[in-house]
């Protein structure tokens, strides 16, 4: 149950009660109406809407706006009439007004509604009417105008609270049941996937030929699926080639991360771990949180393909039996992506070498993209210790797209 559907009970009684508080102080003292008429009308059209609307102040869902503004204006408009109802002696002794404490309920549906802020605007609204309802500032005025300002606002802010901390134990609800089943799954697949994938690979390999190429793919996807059971993710889609139809075979279909029904969107957040799962295989390691990644859309996808360039220069340059390793970090601040291999490493001075003979892999495949995001990426390689790449991108970076040739990496 949510934990301000009391608040909204609270209020629908509390409505009622005032209401039959300010009848029967109209009824105590009749006879300091100049205008028992006027009052009258005025509280029979009050009972009625207090009884009326009584199923709109249920829930945050009923309780629109247009009720809102309806309520504080029956509210106001009592306090306005208070002067032409009331003798004046009965206001210069600090009488109630009209509606007398029923105001508050108005204010505090707008405090249980929209927060602090809606309570702030409704009860400075009220604290003006009543100031030109007495006329002048007197003390008593001055206090009760500031009681209901301040309960009002504490408890538009203690509804901004509640319902944070119903958000967060949603989503640590969420995630526990999502952990709990990847946990079940991740036993099964142990059980029955992963063992014949692995049968198949050993097999394969002892067999050689087109069966060593069946038996490496099947490893692949050893790993790729270890990686989705441990991390919950989805991978995004890929292909191979059949070895011996020479055919492509699609592995994976999933829908384009960056649309939805034939529209990019740019700027719908991405769980970046899940543009990464595709690079782990026997010879890559992917290390990563256990909580989603997010970023934009259009940055997460650039940042992907600056590693799958960084892995492709490993494969390269490296050598088709070079180890790499993939390290995913999110700090408060940004996304930090280590990809380190095992390789030779780089010359001194042989980016800037490819770099004037028109090799621009590095500076256009990992750098450039990097750049258009607002991230960067350093490169830090000793010869005989392999290469480390570290791409970094801040969370607030919006990616500046633009058209991009092809380069040839280094």
């Amino acid at each position: 149950m949510s934990v301000e559907q009391p608040l909204w009970r609270a209020l629908a009684g509390y409505r009622v009660l005032t209401m039959l508080y300010a009848v029967g102080l109209f009824a105590a003292a009749y006879d300091h109406f100049t205008r028992p008429g006027l009052a009258i009308a005025y509280y029979c059209v009050l009972c009625a809407w207090t009884l009326a609307t009584l199923p709109l102040v249920q829930n945050a869902a009923r309780c629109a706006t247009w009720f809102l503004a309806a309520d504080l204006t029956v509210a106001l408009t009592g306090i306005l009439l208070t002067p032409l109802a009331v003798a004046h002696e009965r206001i210069v002794a600090n009488g109630p007004t009209l509606p007398s404490i029923w105001t508050a309920g108005s204010v505090l549906a707008f405090a249980i509604k929209g927060g602090w802020r809606w309570a702030a605007v409704a009860s400075t609204l009220v604290a003006a009417a009543n100031l030109v309802e007495r006329g002048s500032p007197a003390r008593d005025t001055v206090h009760n105008v500031v009681l209901v300002w301040v309960a009002a606002i504490a408890i538009g802010y203690v509804v901004e609270v509640a319902r944070a901390s119903e958000r967060t134990l949603a989503r640590a609800l969420e995630i526990e049941a999502a952990t709990r089943e990847r946990e079940r799954l991740a036993r099964d697949i142990h059980d029955s996937v992963l063992q014949v994938l692995a049968m198949v690979k050993r097999r394969g390999a002892a067999l050689g030929g087109e069966a060593a190429e069946l038996g490496r793919l099947a490893g692949e996807q050893e790993v790729a699926l270890r990686t989705l059971v441990s991390g919950g993710m989805v991978p995004a889609a890929r292909t191979c080639e059949d070895p011996a139809e020479g055919a492509v075979v699609r592995l994976v279909d999933e829908e384009p991360d960056g649309e939805r029904d034939g529209e990019p969107d740019e700027d719908r957040p991405v769980d970046l771990r899940s543009l990464l799962a595709p690079h782990a295989t026997e010879r890559v390691s992917l290390a990563e949180p256990g909580a989603p990644v997010t970023l934009p859309s259009a940055a997460a996808r650039e940042l992907a393909a600056a590693v799958g360039a960084a892995l492709d220069n490993v494969r390269r340059h490296a050598g088709p039996d070079a180890r790499a390793w993939i390290l995913v970090e999110d700090e408060p601040a940004a996304v930090v992506v280590t990809v380190r291999d095992d390789g030779p490493g780089i010359p001194p001075g042989r980016l800037a070498q490819a770099e004037s003979e028109g090799r621009l892999g590095v500076a256009l495949s990992i750098r450039g993209r990097m750049r258009d995001i607002g991230g960067t990426a350093e490169l830090i390689s000793v010869p005989g210790q392999g290469t480390e790449v570290e791409l970094t991108v801040p969370k607030d970076a919006t990616c500046a797209r633009g058209t991009r040739g092809r380069a040839e990496q280094r």
